[in-house]
């Protein structure tokens, strides 16, 4: 899908390409892929690393295009490992043409059109552009941390009521998505640092960048801080769990050496050798009480010794 924006003034879509609009690839198809490529014969080599959803965050300057691809946060509609993944947004820039292409729907680029609508002042340059994309960026890792936080509530209030395995796989993918972030939001840092001395950056763009740089810096913590609660949480209910395993263990194996006395008495007298026993009428009950007195006494040392 393609969208063409004019940003000197409130973001508004017009029908056709002009020189320094704003042209907004999402999704693209084989022929908007080949549309760019012919229309503005973009290195073909910037579409395909864009396309990598594991490319990282960078930027290369090349015939004079240049090329930033910035990781933003995204969430998987269908149910997966990681429900909170990045995904690569690129920039691509040559004089009077300004190109966003991103491979995935997401709701980081429809809030970010709307925001700069509300502002109603556009974008002083592609420059302005590009860091108000980080700051968007920036502002939307700390929205889905925000919703991991609720997520790690919900499943430890259900493993409070028993420990089971839904909940605990659930906090797992939470783990992967976090590596995710914290991964992604340094790569971010590091590119948004690079790109202060490669483009033609003004006073006000400093400004912006320091904002960039505060936001970044929280959601970094943010992710740091979430990766130990949860890792702390994890080591919690796995200690649970052994503890829970032990203890069934241990009383599994009392139960057996209580049980197995009577069977070493039932044994010793079922056998075929002159035990004075043999003629008397109460020989089965002297060896049932024998068991039963014998089980008691063990059962009761073992309550005694915490052992049961």
């Amino acid at each position: 899908m393609r969208r063409f924006w004019n940003i000197n003034q409130n973001l508004n879509v017009i029908d056709k390409w002009q020189p320094g609009c704003w042209v907004q690839v999402t999704c693209p198809t084989d022929e908007d892929i080949k549309w760019l490529e012919e229309e503005y014969e973009i290195p073909d080599y910037f579409i395909s690393d864009i396309s990598d959803t594991d490319e990282r965050a960078r930027y290369e300057f090349d015939d004079g295009w240049r090329l930033v691809i910035l990781r933003i946060p995204f969430v998987k509609e269908v149910q997966s490992r990681t429900p909170f993944t990045t995904i690569p947004l690129g920039f691509i820039q040559k004089g009077d043409v300004i190109i966003t292409i991103c491979f995935y729907e997401n709701a980081m680029m429809t809030d970010f059109v709307s925001y700069q609508q509300k502002r109603g002042v556009g974008f002083t340059d592609y420059v302005d552009m590009i860091f108000r994309l980080f700051y968007s960026s920036a502002a939307w890792y700390l929205k889905r941390l925000k919703q991991i936080s609720a997520r790690i509530e919900k499943a430890k209030k259900d493993l409070d009521k028993g420990v089971n395995n839904e909940s605990l796989i659930s906090l797992s993918r939470l783990q992967d998505s976090l590596t995710y972030f914290i991964t992604s939001i340094r790569g971010n840092e590091n590119l948004l640092q690079k790109l202060k001395f490669k483009l033609q950056v003004d006073e006000v763009d400093t400004d912006l960048i320091e904002d960039v740089s505060i936001e970044m810096s929280q959601a970094r913590e943010t992710t740091n801080i979430y990766s130990d609660i949860l890792e702390s949480t994890m080591d919690t209910y796995s200690s649970i769990i052994n503890n829970n395993v032990s203890t069934v263990m241990r009383t599994m194996t009392s139960v057996s050496i209580i049980l197995m006395l009577p069977t070493l008495v039932a044994s010793i007298f079922g056998m075929n050798l002159v035990s004075g026993l043999e003629t008397t009428t109460w020989g089965f009950w002297f060896a049932i009480i024998l068991s039963v007195i014998i089980s008691g006494a063990l059962w009761w040392f073992m309550r005694h010794k915490r052992l049961l």
